[in-house]
């Protein structure tokens, strides 16, 4: 029996070895005997990139800015990734600065006097007041309209007012300045809250984010200009560490060449993709005996279309099994994007019997059956490499049942 293995994005050739070695073992462990050929196609029909990265901001090597625009950009980083972590830290530093007083008259938290109402208070009651419908002409309705950040405003208001760092933070601010670094930061919650909800449909410029937050902190009581903020502090060395604008930049370098193979093979395949089906065919065909072509990810893909279109013809290519694994044909082909069939179609007669194997923890990885529905040459079967995405992308050859399942397919 003869297998034919083709590989998916960004795999060039020394992880393909890994792969392959893997594949290879799987499938001569059922099949004693059985001649698998590689077909290793990244260098020749993969994608690099041919000016070097010429075009990606950040590959080349630039001074650190260190401006005040980078720290502020870097500390709104670390707000939309957790947008109450400076109202956290605030009531971890107030309790650990309290006032020490004795246990008859103090509250141990906090170290306020039993029966006195910290100023944080007050910032709560202003938040609860804030209108759940601001007036159409409210200056601060017309900016959240304006930044695309209306739909999440109330939202945003009880997230923060029901948040447990919230809760902790108003009694906290046992004085007048922590008091209002409580309302500035509670402002910034709220902006981060409505800006990570409404993700990249935002339209908000930093100076309009900015206008957001003081407004925001006037209604809630809070005047903080020129005021070095504890919290601020604290966040803002460890934002400047791990989020400025040169950090970001030289990652982005960093990620586009190593990612550049495994995005630009999936674009390059989408553009150019005759060069490489061309090259599957000759492989097949050229075959002294019909093989089962397996095809993990995009090499998934370019089975389905190679087979798809070489069925239209006569004869069809000599194929005994399509094998796919963690393959986005079926949702391309849902999209309409498959080169091999026409939004809508079906399976052409010629098209061989077609074994998909998906896991739900690979989140590149499809149902064909649904998307073919009725056609019994196309069958899925469910696998679980128990790890996380994106290891599971790969942890199909390191699994035992997916070649048990190749080898019942062909009995």
């Amino acid at each position: 029996m003869r297998f034919v293995f083709v590989h998916g994005t960004g795999v060039r050739r020394e992880r393909f070895d890994e792969l392959f070695a893997l594949v290879e073992a799987g499938l001569l462990r059922e099949f004693p005997g059985a001649e698998v050929e590689p077909c290793y196609w990244g260098e020749e029909f993969g994608a690099e990139l041919s000016a070097g990265g010429a075009s990606v901001p950040g590959m080349r090597p630039e001074p650190e800015p260190g401006t005040e625009a980078d720290s502020g950009n870097a500390e709104w980083l670390l707000l939309l990734a957790d947008p109450l972590c400076e109202l956290r830290v605030l009531a971890e530093l107030s309790e650990l600065g309290a006032p020490a007083g004795s246990e008859e008259d103090t509250d141990p938290g906090f170290g306020l006097v039993l029966g006195h109402r910290a100023p944080g208070e007050g910032v709560r009651e202003a938040l609860e007041a804030l209108p759940r419908d601001p007036a159409p002409q409210d200056e601060l309705a017309v900016l959240l309209r304006e930044t695309g950040l209306a739909g999440g405003y109330r939202h945003a208001l009880r997230t923060v007012e029901d948040s447990e760092e919230f809760h902790t933070a108003c009694p906290a601010a046992a004085d007048e300045a922590t008091a209002a670094e409580l309302g500035h930061h509670t402002a910034r919650a709220l902006v981060a809250v409505m800006l990570a909800e409404a993700q990249d449909t935002a339209l908000c410029t930093g100076e309009e984010r900015d206008r957001l937050v003081g407004l925001l902190s006037t209604r809630l009581h809070s005047e903080v200009r020129g005021v070095l903020m504890r919290t601020a502090g604290v966040l803002s060395r460890l934002a400047q560490r791990v989020a400025t604008q040169s950090f970001l930049d030289r990652k982005r370098g960093e990620v586009t060449s190593e990612k550049a193979s495994e995005i630009g093979d999936i674009l390059r395949y989408q553009s150019r993709g005759e060069h490489l089906r061309a090259h599957l065919e000759q492989v097949i065909g050229g075959s002294p005996e019909p093989p089962v072509v397996i095809g993990h990810s995009l090499g998934g893909i370019a089975l389905v279309d190679t087979l798809a279109l070489a069925s239209r013809r006569q004869p069809p290519l000599p194929v005994r099994l399509l094998v796919t694994a963690g393959s986005q044909a079926p949702f391309l082909h849902e999209l309409g994007a498959l080169a091999g069939l026409e939004p809508g179609d079906q399976l052409p007669s010629g098209f061989p019997d077609w074994l998909n194997i998906y896991d739900r923890r690979d989140v590149l990885s499809y149902l064909a059956e649904p998307v073919f529905r009725g056609d019994a040459r196309v069958t899925d079967h469910e696998v679980c490499s128990d790890m996380p995405f994106p290891v599971s992308h790969s942890a199909y050859w390191k699994l035992a049942p997916v070649f048990q399942r190749i080898a019942e397919a062909l009995r």
